[in-house]
């Protein structure tokens, strides 16, 4: 069935900033979501002010119709549009909760998702971290066909990417990855629901998972192999950030790391913030 780009009934799923990526590479390909579904606003960073998610002030932006679900009860009223409108298909990029089946059954081609590994890699919550702390040099975006699992439905379309020079900080993969990923999607969609290109299933057997980040997993021990330390810095950029104890005065001081490098075969923190003190120098740290 012939079906034009500008009457495909999509809604989009996606909350943090990266997810308006995806939503970038949509609108060059004229494939607009009629509708954006993100998460609730919630308190975020340190002064925890109530915020919007960037993938809500991205909607309103573009005069696009948000809805921000506790839930999604068919009998709540803010679900009304999505639960009694006729959709083609939902795209979910970073949504941050999972879909109920009845919610992935309303469009009639499915729910697909943009997910930044060559899956079955590295499936799960922390894909592009994964990747950089366990030196994954050649990494990629899926774009699935979602099922109740988890990054387990069948595989639509995948691109391969080797980013140079390597190791890329978290931000920068996060860049890379998902405007690749939006722009992978965007080609596969209208082969999609044109019936051209067909959904593989996953080889399971080969699968391997992340797992949600903790603060505690930032900790660095400045003794340790000096590349591991470096690929950990670079992947827990921004959160969880790295860290390292260090004894004053008969007590451990909690030293965040804020910028390093790699040198010379050695992890050399350069910008620090120690416990309960303002950000300086490591090495002025380092004497006082």
């Amino acid at each position: 069935m012939k079906l034009k780009k500008n009457e495909l009934r999509m809604a989009f799923f996606g909350t943090p900033d990266f997810a308006t990526y995806v939503l970038q590479e949509l609108r060059k390909a004229s494939l607009l979501p009629l509708l954006v579904v993100t998460q609730p606003d919630k308190p975020r960073d340190r002064g925890l002010e109530v915020k919007a998610p960037a993938v809500k002030e991205w909607g309103y932006e573009h005069e696009i119709p948000v809805l921000q679900p506790d839930n999604f009860s068919e009998e709540s009223p803010d679900m009304e549009m999505l639960w009694n409108s006729e959709w083609d298909l939902f795209v979910v990029a970073a949504y941050g909760k999972f879909l109920p089946k009845d919610i992935l059954n309303l469009p009639r081609f499915g729910a697909l998702n943009v997910h930044p590994s060559l899956l079955p890699k590295f499936r799960g919550p922390s894909p592009i971290e994964s990747a950089i702390r366990e030196d994954e040099k050649e990494t990629g975006v899926s774009i699935i066909l979602l099922d109740e699992e988890p990054d387990h439905g069948p595989i639509l379309a995948q691109a391969s990417i080797i980013p140079e020079p390597w190791p890329f900080k978290r931000s920068a993969l996060e860049d890379l990855l998902w405007h690749a990923g939006g722009e992978l999607l965007a080609e596969a969609v209208p082969p999609y629901v044109q019936g051209t290109l067909k959904p593989v299933p996953q080889d399971h057997s080969k699968a391997t998972f992340t797992q949600k980040l903790k603060k505690e997993d930032g900790l660095i021990d400045l003794r340790d192999d000096g590349y591991k330390n470096y690929l950990k810095f670079c992947a827990y950029e921004g959160w969880p950030g790295t860290f390292f104890f260090e004894k004053r005065n008969g007590k451990e001081m909690r030293v965040k790391i804020i910028d390093a490098k790699y040198e010379d075969g050695k992890f050399i923190p350069l910008r620090v913030i120690p416990e309960g003190k303002k950000e300086i120098n490591y090495e002025i740290f380092n004497v006082i």
